[in-house]
């Protein structure tokens, strides 16, 4: 039986970076708490900084 994929909110993923950018949460940390991998935590958190950094990408 073939596991089902999750989809999340923009809030959802927004609230989840924002444990790792401006509280400090390490990733494993922060991946526990929300219950994502932490693969998928990572690329959020990346996108983010892209973003801040100017470059436009879709969270």
């Amino acid at each position: 039986m073939a596991k089902q994929r999750r989809s999340f909110s923009t809030e959802f993923k927004m609230e989840a970076v924002s444990l790792v950018v401006d509280q400090g949460y390490s990733m494993a940390e922060a991946s526990r708490a929300v219950d994502v991998g932490e693969s998928a935590l990572k690329r959020w958190v990346n996108q983010l900084r892209a973003e801040r950094g100017g470059v436009s990408t879709t969270l």
